[in-house]
């Protein structure tokens, strides 16, 4: 059973244990104060719902999915260093504590802060007409979350052309770099997308949790160090889950020869 909610610029669709949440503002997608402080309330209570598992980020139409920051609210009164709401820009940049996984689905345009908001998620899926950039170069200024993760996530040679040059790159490679996880066709994206979603609906959340939250400690750790703290259950995750029914759950299943039925206690 599905549960639809429109709420201005933003719609959810709730089913199971994932939410779906659409950016819906013609005619590009761009994002303004309001729209910010919005996403930030939804991905809030995402997160801290323990019914939900998995969200999904997607945008109405097929022409963009984001270009970022709303230039036309700028001129309007708008600051570009105002107050974003909870999450940060889009609600997810600056989300602390955001222990469950984010599917974006990318279809059309995605640069500028869109694309930062993208690299904000855990697995991108991406319609074949995608196109990204980081054109803010160009616009005399930087693109500060992409300059801090994009190095991180592919070759520092490649991150940096991307940043200095501000061109655009299609699809193909996005997903060369690993960038993206999976290009579809523009009519499967969605339907795979879920496809995704329900796979780790699925799955044990308490692992999940765990798991971001290793990757996030560990990102600036040493590795002994941050193995360290993860065997001695000093992170609240990792304590949790070894603590946990679901942790017997698994090693009953397995001897049982059984699917694991998870919980998320």
């Amino acid at each position: 059973m599905s549960e639809d909610i429109s709420t201005g610029p933003i719609k959810t669709r709730r089913e199971g244990h994932i939410i779906e949440v659409t950016l819906d503002r013609p005619k590009a997608n761009a994002i303004d104060l309001a729209t910010s402080k919005l996403m930030g309330d939804i991905f809030m209570q995402f997160r801290d719902d323990s019914n939900l598992r998995v969200a999904i980020l997607r945008a109405e139409g097929e022409k963009f999915f984001c270009p970022g920051w709303d230039l036309k609210a700028a001129a309007d009164g708008d600051a570009v260093d105002g107050d974003y709401g909870i999450g940060g820009f889009g609600g997810l940049q600056e989300l602390g504590c955001l222990n469950k996984p984010v599917i974006c689905a990318v279809n059309g345009i995605c640069c500028g802060g869109g694309l930062e908001l993208a690299l904000s998620t855990d697995l991108i899926m991406a319609s074949e007409s995608a196109t990204f950039a980081l054109p803010e170069i160009r616009s005399g200024t930087v693109a500060d979350a992409a300059s801090i993760k994009l190095p991180k996530r592919i070759p520092y040679h490649v991150a940096m052309d991307l940043l200095l040059t501000g061109r655009w790159f299609d699809v193909q490679e996005a997903l060369q770099w690993g960038l993206i996880k999976e290009i579809c066709k523009p009519e499967e994206l969605l339907d795979k997308t879920w496809e995704l979603a329900r796979l780790l609906a699925s799955g044990p959340p308490l692992v999940y949790a765990a798991i971001k939250e290793v990757v996030r400690e560990a990102e600036d750790m040493k590795f002994q160090d941050a193995l360290n703290r993860v065997s001695k259950r000093q992170l609240a995750s990792v304590d949790r889950l070894y603590g946990s029914e679901d942790q017997l759950e698994g090693a009953r299943a397995f001897s049982e020869k059984r699917d694991p039925v998870w919980k998320g206690r």
